[in-house]
């Protein structure tokens, strides 16, 4: 499973978290056996995603000001 994401929030605690009930979830919904399950973290710059026309490192900007 790939799962793309921006760096906010980001850290190792935290992508383990989300590793760890990415399985459960495919364990209890789909019935995947856990040793199958393989997930890929792909971790995108705010710079390299846009999102309702604009980029999200602006969105972002404009929402702390």
């Amino acid at each position: 499973m790939n799962l793309k994401t921006t760096t906010t929030n980001l850290t190792r605690e935290t992508k383990a978290q989300v590793v760890r009930e990415f399985s459960e979830t495919l364990v209890r919904v789909l019935g995947k056996k856990p040793e199958s399950i393989h997930i890929v973290i792909d971790v995108v710059e705010d710079e390299n995603w846009g999102h309702a026309g604009s980029l999200v490192a602006d969105t972002r900007k404009l929402a702390r000001d």
